[in-house]
């Protein structure tokens, strides 16, 4: 007989699974950043666009590659993210790599402030999605790995795979 809390909790959660998919759709991921860092602590971030910025959005031209967040006078900002032009705009098409403002409550930003002042700590976006029509971005705080590390990533990512294949086979 299995135990019912148990079998409840599943359904909840495969339930919230559902519904998290249902809403948001994933526009790009910065696997470049899980390479290169380790990610600790994650917060969801509404971004500042423009109508054509959202369109080429929508069309699959966000890329998330060796941007980063700074903090300044209280507000958080997007830089060297690249959102390609909208082939369909007019003359008032937008600069595809401005800094772009982040939305965040003020008590966010002064914790991330505090945390990103102890060295060695910077906040990097991880990735860019929709959530019920508006794009939000994932940002992370993170810490650079050293190449020793990269190397012990690598080798666990291939020994996992190896005992996936291991066990379909």
């Amino acid at each position: 007989m299995r135990d019912l809390s148990a079998y409840a909790i599943i359904q909840v959660i495969m339930k919230w699974n559902k519904v998290e998919s249902a809403n948001s759709k994933v526009v790009t991921v910065n696997r470049k950043a899980r390479h290169d860092y380790h990610l600790m602590e994650r917060h969801e971030a509404g971004i500042s666009l423009t109508g054509t910025e959202v369109k080429s959005i929508r069309n699959g031209g966000f890329t998330l590659t060796d941007s980063y967040i700074r903090l300044e006078g209280g507000e958080a900002f997007l830089v060297d993210a690249h959102i390609g032009l909208y082939n369909h705009s007019t003359v008032e098409n937008h600069a595809p790599k401005r800094v772009r403002k982040l939305l965040l409550h003020r008590k966010e930003i002064r914790k991330l402030d505090g945390k990103t002042r102890t060295s060695g700590i910077t906040i990097v976006p991880t990735k860019a999605y929709f959530d019920k029509g508006k794009v939000k971005v994932e940002i992370a705080l993170a810490r650079g790995k050293r190449d020793y590390d990269k190397r012990q990533d690598l080798k666990k990512q291939t020994d996992q795979r190896m005992i996936r294949d291991y066990i379909k086979n």
